[in-house]
């Protein structure tokens, strides 16, 4: 077998008992990504000579027995990670000359683990998208199919992942920017309990609603991952998350929200659903219907917040790190306009309209009190279940260019992920299936600080199905 084809776990046993080296391995990575990227744009950046220099420092700590489990793993990050020394663009106009002078505390982090950064994947400007379309740097294409989107806004690294450009890497998810690519790619992926991974160095979309969080092929990657960058938070203890994930999942209750499951559920996505729910019965799981009777307003509420929080995380570019000489020389107005791509000038409009008129207090404010109902909701049910299983999107990926034009099409493409964002949880999203040949995913939510029940479940069915296993063709 490829090294490509193996876990971080997998990888980790490899490079201890010399099998290859990280120098080897990175190489590997590097040329699949030379070869392989142009078909779907998933690289903004490939830190080369610096991933070969990491590697061979990675070599040098297994040679001394000193190892971590991610020391020689690769990794990339999402390209609103500061990364000292290297572009970080947002995928914008505006930074495709940004060179941050610091890392993010999460880049420090796995650096610290040993991993290798191989580079900084694609997103949808300022993180700003559902589709990665949006992006400077061209859209990200869907490497199982390559007239269809590949989810936003962490779409580069879950179509990196999926085609097997890198093992595994670190996304940021304000409405479901880390889980909804990931269910459109088939790949696992986690949006972590706020604050649980610091958010230093992260571009601010919504400071408020704002995660980092680590995507990869299996429960078992992502536990890893998660290790290496949970911050220690007011009474709570740091959990070993992978020596947790083959505990019986005896005697935990499993809740089905009946509002998640509309006439807009896409029948694969729903079989997918159901067999995977008799999975979960069979390793010991009960099942119980629920209700989160606050989740149909939680779109509307979601765009109120980023959008007024968005406006101020903007605030600060004048065109200082823009890639044309001659925009700087212009007014503020003007390099806005010639800067940032429609999707950031039409979020920008909807913030002033709700921020500079008598509107104020009719959404802003409105909206975090509906986001007071949402939080609510979820504290009702977590008294009663453990974990809740619901769809992670409406649909398989979309076409390219399908929703360009429908904005608020493309931000429904979110709701089964942003109550989750509004109320702070922990959500992880892993494949179950395929629907019209593409992939598909289900989402497992838990209350404040239960990730380690999350990947516990995700892991014991990964470990009796093999959808986290599939390869889009041609990336085999």
């Amino acid at each position: 077998m490829q090294p490509y084809h193996k876990t971080i776990a997998e990888l980790h046993h490899d490079l201890i008992n010399k099998k290859y080296s990280s120098v080897e391995l990175t190489s590997l990575y590097l040329k699949r990504i030379k070869n392989l990227n142009p078909k779907i744009n998933s690289f903004i950046t490939v830190s080369e000579n610096i991933a070969l220099e990491n590697a061979k420092l990675a070599d040098q700590i297994i040679q001394q027995g000193n190892a971590s489990s991610l020391t020689g793993i690769p990794i990339a990050y999402k390209d609103n990670c500061y990364t000292k020394n290297i572009k970080t663009t947002c995928a914008s106009k505006m930074l495709a000359n940004f060179i941050p002078t610091y890392d993010a505390t999460t880049v420090t982090k796995l650096k610290q683990a040993g991993t290798v950064m191989l580079g900084k994947t694609n997103l949808d400007e300022f993180a700003m998208g559902s589709s990665n379309e949006s992006s400077y740097f061209g859209p990200v294409l869907n490497p199982w199919c390559l007239d269809r989107v590949s989810g936003g806004s962490s779409g580069g690294g879950a179509a990196a992942i999926a085609a097997r450009l890198v093992p595994a890497g670190i996304g940021s998810d304000t409405g479901g920017s880390i889980r909804q690519p990931a269910a459109f790619c088939g790949i696992t992926a986690l949006r972590p309990t706020y604050n649980l991974v610091s958010h230093y160095g992260i571009f601010e979309l919504a400071p408020s609603l704002d995660q980092v969080g680590p995507m990869g092929r299996t429960a078992q990657d992502i536990a890893l991952i998660l290790q290496a960058v949970a911050e220690n938070i007011p009474n709570q203890s740091i959990t070993q998350y992978s020596e947790t994930l083959n505990t019986p999942l005896k005697n935990l209750t499993l809740g089905i929200p009946k509002e998640f499951f509309s006439v807009n559920l896409n029948t694969g996505i729903a079989l997918a659903i159901d067999e995977a729910i008799k999975n979960l019965e069979d390793l010991g799981i009960k099942i119980q219907e629920i209700s989160l009777p606050n989740s149909k307003n939680a779109i509307s509420t979601y765009h109120s917040i980023v959008a007024t929080e968005c406006l101020h995380s903007l605030a600060k570019f004048d065109g200082k790190y823009c890639d044309e000489e001659h925009i700087k020389a212009n007014s503020i107005a003007k390099i806005r306009d010639l800067c940032f791509g429609t999707e950031v000038k039409r979020r920008l409009l909807v913030a002033g309209f709700i921020e500079f008129t008598k509107k104020n207090h009719d959404y802003y404010l409105a909206a975090q009190k509906t986001k007071d109902l949402v939080i609510a909701d979820f504290a009702d049910v977590f008294s009663k279940v453990d974990v809740i299983l619901s769809p992670m999107t409406t649909g398989p990926a979309f076409k390219l260019n399908e929703k360009i034009e429908s904005p608020v099409d493309m931000y429904f493409s979110d709701m089964y992920a942003v109550s989750v964002s509004l109320a702070g949880l922990p959500a992880l999203a892993i494949p179950i299936g395929f629907s019209e040949y593409l992939p598909v995913g289900m989402q497992l939510i838990g209350n404040y600080f239960t990730e380690n029940k999350l990947l516990n479940i995700a892991h014991q069915y990964q470990k009796i199905t093999n959808w986290h296993n599939e390869i889009p063709e041609g990336f085999d």
